[in-house]
């Protein structure tokens, strides 16, 4: 199964800068020359290196929540500890200080455990679910907004990999932790199994179409070029492609190289059905958005597949995204031919951006207006 390939750079932070023009993971585009402030932190897959801090982290988190005054069984202790069995059973996630703040660089301050389901560690996640577990911060870190970053990569490194839910649980009296998980949209699981010594609360995210027959998914190497002759074919059914044009939308590789190239896929039989590429968090693809803003690009459904809710599967693909990500809205550009598309994404929600929509010059002269859309989150 392909890895998480979330990187954070604390993007609460970049969205609240005020002075951004465009931000990715390597550089900062701004109107003047300024340098943006560095993030009190990261998150990224821990190494393995750092297994042993990790259970250090988790220990002492936990020991300083609600429950640290219980004793602790050998299981129980095991576990806290046992970041190598964590990371083997999915992608254990660590916030490592850049030293902006009381931390010195480096020092791992939070972590978290994506686990897949039916793993050693996991005991909500079955079929397809992947489970959050073991989510702690220092003591001293508290207040920096580690919990949500943390829960907000696990999401989006779950959906990368295609689950179809995230589940977790908290104990009954980790309240700060029951405000978190509701606010950002998960839901209380009533009959969730007790399998632990203090009474639990679980939660479930769907991230997939209850159906189960497509799933979305990030694109796999070995799929580049199938995604390129899928993407081709949809646009030349419908429109008459320049050069230019037709050359954007079969660089697959390049746009997986800096972004995310997504797919739909028939859960049944494997088949390609639809793609569509997204930058990935705290970066953009176009001069379209503005600050915190995401936008996406070449939404595509092949000809055999239409008529199966493929582009608002898609559509709506984006949209989680864009929450998950916690950006205020979402927009895209759209050629004036392209009216089908206009419809679905009016119906979804979007609206018209007018006082965005540029003026192109094509190669032969001629002008073209690009339709501009947003969907606020």
């Amino acid at each position: 199964m392909q890895k998480c390939r979330i990187t954070s750079q604390n993007r609460a932070q970049l969205r609240a800068s005020s002075q951004l023009r465009r931000v990715n993971l390597i550089s900062v585009i701004q109107p003047e020359p300024r340098q943006l402030p560095r993030p009190a932190f990261v998150i990224r897959e821990a190494t393995p290196e750092e297994f042993a801090t990790v259970g250090d982290v988790t220990v002492a988190a936990f020991a300083s929540g609600p429950y640290g005054h219980l004793p602790t069984s050998a299981e129980r202790a095991r576990l806290l500890r046992d970041a190598e069995g964590r990371a083997a059973s999915g992608t254990l996630l660590v916030a490592v200080a850049t030293g902006t703040g009381s931390h010195a660089e480096g020092t791992v301050i939070g972590t978290a455990s994506l686990l897949r389901a039916e793993t050693e560690h996991s005991r909500l996640a079955t079929g397809e679910e992947f489970e959050l577990r073991l989510l702690g911060v220092l003591p001293e870190a508290r207040g920096l907004g580690l919990g949500e970053e943390l829960t907000r990569v696990a999401l989006e490194c779950a959906v990368e990999q295609g689950a179809s839910a995230l589940v977790l649980d908290t104990g009954e009296l980790n309240l700060p932790a029951q405000r978190l998980y509701e606010r950002l949209g998960f839901e209380r699981i009533v009959d969730a199994a007790q399998t632990a010594d203090v009474p639990l609360v679980a939660y479930r995210y769907p991230l997939q179409r209850p159906d189960g027959e497509v799933r979305v998914r990030l694109m796999r190497d070995e799929e580049m070029d199938a995604v390129a002759e899928l993407s081709e074919r949809a646009y030349a059914h419908d429109y008459s492609l320049s050069d230019s044009y037709r050359a954007s939308i079969v660089d697959v590789a390049g746009r997986a190289g800096e972004h995310q190239v997504w797919v739909a896929s028939d859960t049944e039989t494997g088949a390609l059905l639809g793609t569509v590429s997204t930058p990935r968090a705290g970066a953009v693809m176009t001069e379209l958005p503005q600050v915190g803003e995401m936008d996406f690009r070449l939404l595509a459904v092949h000809p055999d597949a239409r008529r199966r809710g493929i582009g608002e599967l898609l559509s709506r693909h984006v949209l989680l995204l864009g929450r998950l990500r916690g950006v205020p809205r979402v927009v895209m550009n759209s050629g004036p031919e392209m009216t089908g598309a206009h419809k679905l994404y009016e119906r979804l929600g979007f609206e018209r951006l007018l006082d965005r929509e540029p003026l192109l010059t094509m190669p032969d002269g001629r002008e073209l207006k690009l339709l501009s859309f947003g969907y606020s989150i």
